[in-house]
């Protein structure tokens, strides 16, 4: 029903915008250089305040509504059933959802279904007066406009500034959240160190990790917790997808970019980007099905112990995931060096080689830098070929033919278990919290080179 309403309200707009333009047209007759603001405008300002207030009455009753009716209903529980706990009266609450919407809950009982006829009844009554609420006020915003419209209305002025307000607050929607996740992370990670006594070198340092094991009423063990074998593991598969991806894509960027004939790259670039669009579990497939078994039995021909799940499988396939992003980003850089430079660089009898080595890639080393920087970024968080490829065991090594893990495999792991999730929140915040610091000061290494040759070639 809310969804459809979406819509609904959208039809509102589409109507709003007519009507309005139409008033505004009829209000100009023969003279329409009268108006102030142009028909257009006149229905495009009617059209968006239909579209913010409809729209912002819907998200505030699946939003703010929903979280005011979850929380009466948690109240209700806790009523009827004291010795809950918290997770315990989640779990009630989930079943009562899924027995007031007709499916299958994990138990049934008294309370449940005495919590399911509650959220029956007050769902329906959060729907239909959102759905009201959200089609009547759209439709008075839409005639607040209309009747506005005149020769004087100053129709332009008021959808620019309406249109910086929405810009605004999307912009801010957009810091919030980031704000939002990073004050999330630390929270969480502060909570951890708590409980371990703010032992962060023993986190940081330490080389057994196994947070969860022998877990009893919350209490970690600090020599449980070292996560050095977890960045060790990241920043060797990492190496190694960056040590396949970056030549690779570097390469076809040049080539396409100043050799390739333009049949060939209109037909090599749209292949190359194809390796973007395949999803990440088909990778993570390729190379525990095909990569890691040739990897094998290539050691078993050169004497080499490889195992079978190894950090150099994941890596080769995560680079050939990565090779595109660089790619595609590296050829649109080298595209944008000016003509100019190439032409005086011929001028004086440079080859397309020394040009390109010379000339082209330090005027295009700041967006290289960057295509890098999003590849490695990609290769930090990447979890699923990490899962299939490379194992799940915390195994310090720099050897990449044996098996290792990652951070984001180890957070995907803590969250999904089956320990409370009080429990596994602060070792996963915790490691969430430390690899965004590692992307940050990577960031901030990138930014400088960036600026330092930016200023150089500009």
């Amino acid at each position: 029903m809310i969804s459809t309403t979406f819509l609904a309200v959208f039809g509102i707009a589409v109507l709003a915008y007519f009507t309005s333009h139409r008033r505004a047209v009829m209000i100009g007759g023969d003279r329409p250089a009268q108006l102030h603001s142009r028909p257009g405008q006149h229905g495009l300002l009617s059209a968006m305040w239909v579209l913010i207030v409809g729209w912002s009455v819907l998200v505030l009753g699946i939003t703010l509504w929903a979280a005011i009716e979850n929380a009466s209903l948690t109240g209700l529980i806790q009523d009827r059933a004291p010795e809950l706990n918290a997770i315990e009266r989640e779990l009630v609450l989930s079943d009562a959802r899924s027995i007031a919407s007709g499916g299958i809950a994990s138990s049934t009982g008294e309370l449940r279904s005495e919590v399911a006829a509650a959220v029956r009844s007050k769902e329906s009554v959060r729907v239909w007066t959102t759905i009201v609420l959200a089609l009547v006020l759209s439709v008075l915003a839409g005639w607040n406009i209309f009747r506005q419209v005149n020769t004087a209305f100053r129709a332009r002025n008021r959808a620019e500034r309406l249109t910086t307000w929405v810009l605004m607050a999307a912009a801010a929607v957009a810091v919030a959240t980031t704000t939002g996740i990073v004050l999330s992370l630390i929270s969480e990670t502060v909570g951890f160190f708590s409980v371990l006594d703010w032992r962060i070198d023993k986190f940081l340092f330490g080389t057994n990790w196994t947070p969860l094991s022998g877990v009893h009423v919350g209490v970690l063990d600090p020599d449980r917790v070292g996560a050095l074998p977890l960045f060790a593991g990241t920043l060797l598969i990492t190496l190694i997808a960056m040590l396949v991806a970056v030549p690779v894509g570097l390469f076809a960027a040049i080539y396409l970019s100043d050799f390739a004939g333009p049949g060939l790259r209109a037909f090599a670039k749209p292949m190359l980007e194809i390796l973007a669009g395949i999803p990440t579990v088909v990778y993570g497939f390729f190379a525990a099905i095909t990569v890691a078994p040739w990897l094998r039995r290539f050691g078993e021909v050169t004497g080499l112990d490889i195992a079978s799940e190894s950090a150099l499988a994941a890596g080769i396939v995560m680079g050939i995931m990565i090779i595109p992003f660089i790619s595609s980003l590296s050829d649109d850089v080298i595209n944008a060096v000016p003509q100019s430079l190439r032409d005086g660089s011929y001028g004086l009898g440079a080859t397309k080689a020394e040009t390109m080595r010379q000339v082209v890639l330090p005027a295009a080393l700041p967006g290289i830098v960057s295509a890098v920087l999003l590849g490695i970024s990609r290769a930090v968080g990447e979890t699923m070929i990490v899962v299939m490829a490379a194992g799940q065991g915390a195994n310090l090594t720099a050897n990449p033919l044996e098996a290792v893990t990652t951070v984001t495999v180890q957070i995907v792991m803590l969250i999904t278990g089956d320990t409370e999730a009080t429990v596994a929140a602060g070792p996963a915040f915790s490691l969430g919290f430390t690899l965004f610091c590692m992307t940050l000061g990577m960031n901030i290494i990138a930014q400088r080179v960036v600026k330092k040759y930016r200023e150089q070639y500009d």
